[in-house]
């Protein structure tokens, strides 16, 4: 990192909770996409999942996480036999998003609880800053 943006617990702490919204916004949207059908198995909906990468602060010795985007799963969506949907192929056949919505929900949960984890780490690092204040 430049020495301009010297890592501190604060700003580690902001990094850790945007990558948890940025986990759970993207489960939110595969969940949001479960069941959801197309006409071709090119353009069913596939889920995503964020990337992230380790941030290391020479300086400080503290290290983060970044966000690297989105990526689309290469997972096949389910081909079904329904000639009444209007989205159905010429063979009568619609493709549906290949969503887990069992495995949705926990990534929800996980990302849920660590964005917490996160708020109860600031709020403890902001009273033991205050209790040193008032003791000094």
């Amino acid at each position: 990192m430049p020495d301009g943006n010297r890592m501190t617990m604060f700003s580690m702490t902001e990094r850790a909770m945007s990558a948890q919204l940025v986990r759970m916004n993207a489960a939110t949207s595969n969940l949001a996409n479960a069941g959801s059908v197309a006409s071709s198995e090119r353009e069913a909906y596939r889920p995503i999942r964020a990337v992230f990468s380790v941030e290391l602060d020479r300086a400080s010795g503290l290290s983060g996480v970044r966000s690297d985007g989105l990526v689309r799963s290469e997972a096949s969506p389910t081909k079904r036999y329904e000639p009444n949907n209007p989205l159905a192929d010429d063979t009568g056949h619609v493709w549906q998003a290949p969503v887990d919505e069992s495995a949705e929900m926990v990534e929800i949960m996980e990302s849920a609880r660590q964005y917490q984890n996160m708020v109860q780490a600031l709020q403890t690092a902001k009273q033991l800053m205050l209790e040193t204040l008032r003791s000094n």
